[in-house]
């Protein structure tokens, strides 16, 4: 199926190197110049994913991303010159999927592009192949892969599809503790490499909104080793 991308950058060039490399790999691509654009063409036109640059005048791509996850879990892949930790780090807790520092290979865009759509198919075929499930439930924490939804005390949870795959893998191996390595394969395939710290961004941010919705440990912390689910009564 054709997947439809906003780019939002406010380098032409750059907005020309990454559409070439997606209408190469059959994807439909519109553009946009700055945030204030980006949410102006997202209001009318779907879109299967965002790659959205963090520097950029009007608004910048940090705050577009606060606006759009306000009504939205759409995939938002973060574009930016800087390599400071500190923007990775803020980039996703605010609801970014996955962050490209510049300069970058229009291959390996392409390539993560590809692991983050993959993950919100919600193919049940690929997505519960370990035990053919697509509903499960732990307690009072309920995840539907066919659905995409997650739910804790019948309350929905609105999770990035990094985080609904991170949770869905705890969840189908519930006394396992995981490494951040077996993690990080599992959320980032296709070699794609990201940091220990990127992987606790991520888990920190589940914890978060699940804690605004009265549960107050959902991941526990196996110090040296992992991560594993928490006890969900």
């Amino acid at each position: 199926m054709n997947k439809k991308i906003l780019i939002v950058d406010d380098d032409p060039h750059i907005r020309e190197v990454i559409r070439f490399a997606l209408e190469k790999a059959d994807m439909t691509v519109s553009l946009a110049n700055d945030g204030k654009q980006a949410l102006e063409q997202f209001k009318q036109t779907d879109c299967d994913l965002i790659v959205l640059d963090i520097n950029m005048p009007e608004m910048d791509g940090l705050e577009c991303c606060r606006e759009i996850r306000k009504t939205s879990e759409v995939p938002i892949l973060f574009l930016s010159s800087r390599d400071e930790e500190i923007d990775r780090i803020l980039g996703l807790e605010i609801g970014g999927d996955d962050y490209v520092t510049k300069p970058f290979s229009p291959r390996e865009l392409v390539a993560r592009i590809n692991v983050i759509l993959k993950r919100t198919q919600a193919n049940p075929d690929n997505t519960a192949r370990a035990d053919e499930q697509t509903k499960l439930i732990q307690g009072r924490l309920e995840l539907n892969i066919d659905e995409h939804t997650v739910k804790w005390d019948d309350q929905s949870i609105q999770l990035t599809a990094t985080e609904f795959s991170m949770l869905a893998q705890l969840l189908k191996q519930p006394r396992r503790v995981f490494s951040r390595d077996v993690i990080m394969e599992s959320a980032y395939q296709n070699n794609v490499f990201v940091s220990d710290r990127t992987i606790d961004s991520h888990i920190r941010h589940i914890r978060q909104k699940f804690s605004e919705a009265g549960c107050e440990t959902i991941i526990e912390t196996q110090h040296g080793v992992g991560y594993k689910l928490a006890l969900c009564k």
